[in-house]
C-alpha cells in the first residue's frame, strides 16, 4: 500500500507570491502543468505553523485517522474535550485542507485521506 502524505512547507509570503506569479505566467503561455501528486500546505513562518498545528489539533488528526469517529460529537468524546472547542479545531483543520467533513444523515464525519504529514523547512 502506498503511503499518502501531505507536505507542509515554510516559505516567506514573498516566495509564495513569486511562485504563484510564475505558475500564472506559465498558464498564460499555454504550458501544461503537471498535476500535484501530494497536497502542499504553506506557512509563512515556523511560529505560524506552531499556532495552527497545536498539540491538541495533532491529537485530533491522530484520533480521526486511527479511530474513525462517525461524528464531531463522537470525536469530542474520544478526545475528552468540549464539543464546541472540537468543532472550532475541526473547522480550522478543514480550512488548512488537513481534514474533510462528510455529511451523512444528520451527522458530520471528519475524514483524513493521507497517512503522513511531511514537514520541509528551507534553511
Amino acid at each position: 500500500m502506498r503511503v499518502k502524505k501531505v507536505k507542509v512547507r515554510i516559505k516567506s509570503l514573498k516566495e509564495i507570491l513569486k511562485d504563484t506569479a510564475d505558475v500564472v505566467k506559465r498558464m498564460e503561455k499555454g504550458e501544461r502543468l503537471k498535476p500535484v501528486k501530494e497536497p502542499e500546505i504553506y506557512f509563512t513562518s515556523f511560529e505560524a505553523l506552531r499556532k495552527a498545528l497545536t498539540p491538541k489539533r495533532l491529537e485530533l488528526l491522530h484520533i480521526i485517522k486511527t479511530k474513525k469517529p462517525s461524528s464531531i460529537n463522537e470525536l469530542a468524546r474520544m478526545a475528552k474535550r468540549d464539543v464546541k472547542n472540537i468543532a472550532e479545531d475541526v473547522k480550522c483543520l478543514e480550512q488548512m485542507a488537513l481534514i474533510e467533513k462528510k455529511k451523512t444523515d444528520n451527522k458530520t464525519t471528519p475524514v483524513i485521506n493521507y497517512d503522513r504529514i511531511a514537514l520541509e523547512i528551507a534553511v
